[in-house]
């Protein structure tokens, strides 16, 4: 662990802490950083916000209902994980371009998918859905129907016994999956190159912003942007660990209340 993880990413510490104040400023005042920042931040939080709630409905329904192939829809949602990325960005590119299957169809509506934002959300999400799901499903099976049960029992309306019974339940497990979406979002490069166009101040992800600059041979700019996502990355890590302590000890006080 501390070779393979620990050892680059100080060496990546130690190498943007020796930038000073002067190379920091100046590679993060650069227009075309913060446009490659902001696109990545963006699309990587709308997508994971997407991702929680369509992983959220499925792994309701693969936990709730018995219906043929579900099994299968079980095992096509750890897809993503062994997919490599190149491939999904090629494939979503086929399906979404001006000539693709569905892209075709869409043009003459003036919706545009690929080489867009939209297209951007949409690899991310493919490849962060799985995390929203696997996160939720365990919770789901463990919850079972007695509390829902009682909830009904006592009256409760549907609406009501989601709202004050399933979410409380579900809320650690839902920021989890957010968090891991978002982060695994944030710096994802292979399947969204292919779709995303790569232009300048419109669609070029701080990733391949990254290559760019090792290819400039801008090592500096190179690094304090490889360092910012890092830390985006690390946050979001620390914050998924700090989750069940938060609401361990929210419950642990309502049981005293």
């Amino acid at each position: 662990l501390g070779v393979v993880v620990l050892l680059p990413l100080a060496a990546l510490t130690v190498r943007a802490a020796g930038l000073g104040s002067a190379g920091w400023l100046r590679a993060i005042h650069d227009p075309r950083v913060q446009s490659a920042l902001k696109v990545s931040f963006g699309t990587a939080f709308a997508a994971a916000l997407i991702a929680l709630l369509a992983g959220a409905l499925v792994a309701w329904v693969l936990v709730r209902y018995r219906f043929p192939g579900r099994r299968l829809l079980d095992a096509l949602v750890d897809l993503p994980f062994a997919l490599p990325t190149a491939v999904a960005g090629i494939a979503l590119t086929a399906i979404y371009a001006p000539n693709g299957w569905l892209g075709r169809h869409l043009e003459p509506l003036g919706i545009q998918v690929a080489y867009q934002l939209t297209g951007i959300v949409i690899a991310l999400v493919f490849i962060g859905l799985p995390f929203a799901v696997r996160t939720v499903q365990p919770i789901l099976e463990s919850l079972g129907h007695d509390h829902e049960d009682a909830a009904a029992s006592l009256g409760a309306s549907r609406f009501t016994t989601l709202r004050r019974v399933i979410l409380p339940e579900l809320m650690p497990a839902l920021l989890t999956g957010f968090s891991l979406a978002f982060a695994r979002a944030l710096g994802e490069y292979g399947s969204v190159i292919f779709i995303a166009g790569n232009k300048p101040f419109r669609t070029e992800i701080a990733p391949l912003l990254i290559t760019i600059r090792l290819e400039e041979y801008d090592y500096n700019g190179a690094i304090a942007i490889a360092a910012l996502l890092l830390l985006a990355s690390f946050l979001c890590l620390l914050v998924i660990n700090l989750i069940p302590l938060l609401f361990r000890h929210e419950r642990r006080g309502r049981r005293h209340g």
